[in-house]
Formats: C-alpha cells, sequence, structure tokens
C-alpha cells in the first residue's frame, strides 16, 4: 500500500481505497456479491491472489469482515464499508458525466455485462413460470457469444452453455451495441429501430423486455443526473 505521509483524513482514506481494484471490490459487494467466485465474475480481469489480497486489507481496515461458512467463507461491507455507498455513486455518476467509456475492445466483456444484467433484472415484472432469454453477441470471442438468463419462481439464473429449455425470446446484436444501451450511451429503442438489436419470440415478453432488464445501477444514476444538468 503506498503511504502518503500525511495526517489528511482524505490522504488516508485515499491509501486504503485508491489502490488498484479496491473500488471495484466494494462496488461489487454493495451490488449483493459475497462469495469468492462472484467477487471475481465482477472483476474478470482481476486476479484471484490480488483479489484475495485486497480483500485481507479491506479487513484488516474494518471495511470487510469474513465470515465462516459452507460451502466456503463469505466477504461483507461493515458499517465503515456500507457507509462508501454514497461515494462509489457519487464517483460512478461522475465518470458518466465526465469520463465515460469510449468502448473501445479493451472495455468490452460480454462476460462482465451478463452477471451485470444478471443481478440487475426485476424478476418481479416476469411471470412466475419460467421464462428464458437467449443474448447472441456475434462479434464477441468464442465461447462468449450465447448466453441465457433463466428466470423462473422470481429466480433468475445466468448460462453459458445452453440449459436445455425452449426460448421464450431471442436478442442479437452486436457486444458493442448491447454495452452501449446498458450504459446508459445509447436507447434500446432506438437501437432496434435502426435495427442494430433484433429481438424475436414471445410478443408479451419484448413489450416487458426494458422493465424487467434494466440498464447499469450506476449508469441509471448517471443518465438521470446528466438530464437533470442539462434541463
Amino acid at each position: 500500500m503506498k503511504i502518503y505521509g500525511q495526517f489528511c483524513p482524505l490522504a488516508q482514506a485515499a491509501q486504503l481505497l485508491c489502490e488498484r481494484w479496491t473500488l471495484i471490490i466494494v462496488r461489487e459487494l454493495l451490488a449483493g456479491s459475497t462469495h469468492f467466485g462472484e467477487l471475481q465474475k465482477g472483476a474478470p480481469r482481476l486476479s484471484p491472489s490480488l483479489l484475495s489480497t485486497r480483500l485481507k486489507q479491506l479487513a484488516k481496515a474494518g471495511v470487510v469482515e469474513q465470515r465462516a461458512g459452507t460451502p466456503g467463507s463469505t466477504y461483507h461491507l461493515t458499517k465503515a464499508g456500507q457507509d462508501l455507498a454514497p461515494i462509489v455513486e457519487g464517483l460512478g455518476v461522475w465518470g458518466h458525466l465526465w469520463a465515460p467509456s469510449t468502448l473501445s475492445e479493451d472495455d468490452l466483456d460480454a462476460g462482465l455485462l451478463m452477471w451485470d444484467m444478471r443481478r440487475s433484472v426485476d424478476a418481479g415484472v416476469l411471470p412466475r413460470q419460467r421464462a428464458v432469454l437467449q443474448f447472441e453477441y456475434p462479434d464477441a470471442p468464442e465461447g462468449a457469444k450465447d448466453w441465457w438468463l433463466v428466470s423462473e419462481d422470481g429466480e433468475v439464473d445466468l448460462c453459458l452453455s445452453d440449459p436445455g429449455h425452449d426460448v421464450d425470446l431471442l436478442i442479437r446484436c452486436p457486444l458493442r451495441t448491447m454495452t452501449a444501451v446498458w450504459t446508459c450511451q445509447r436507447g434500446f429503442d432506438d437501437a432496434v429501430q435502426a435495427r442494430d438489436i433484433a429481438v424475436k419470440g414471445d410478443a408479451g415478453l419484448a413489450r416487458k423486455l426494458q422493465a424487467f432488464l434494466r440498464a447499469s445501477g450506476l449508469a441509471r444514476l448517471g443518465s438521470q443526473r446528466q438530464s437533470q444538468v442539462t434541463h
């Protein structure tokens, strides 16, 4: 950990929080991830060894606590960690307004996109019976072109291999297009009208698509703030 050598509270906080990946881990914990594997899915380019190191640093600082469980330990934010929520949200809003992604090849990640989608789905809008949504990204790397979201009884699972159920809705588009929609850089309807997104299948489910498949939480906050600034 880099030491600034200052007693200033901001410097003390930055020493801990500005280490690479630290705030991303806090973001994932705030989003509900508790298991080591879940944290890895939210930060796929973070090595397991560095993730372990960062969790130990956060635990030592009293921001995270590790709880023994079966199977495996879980990680949870303490009161100090929960108090970081407005800071993380504020940085996310600032990033949306002033440092938006250019969606270069390095920024595109189908796994991270689908993982974020999965935990943002409003299952209450979906029918109680099984609903299967298939996403096709023709331009994604091999092994990451096809994804399935399976909703049943209020639970949503993400599958990278065919779950073997009939598909109710098929969404096909470039990975860059869906990422732009997910980060509120482009409207879903606009992309559909431009034929950059194709939606096929159950018409009733298609009409509800935007209601249950919401954009990224931080992007939504940033978009709302942007709307307030421009109006």
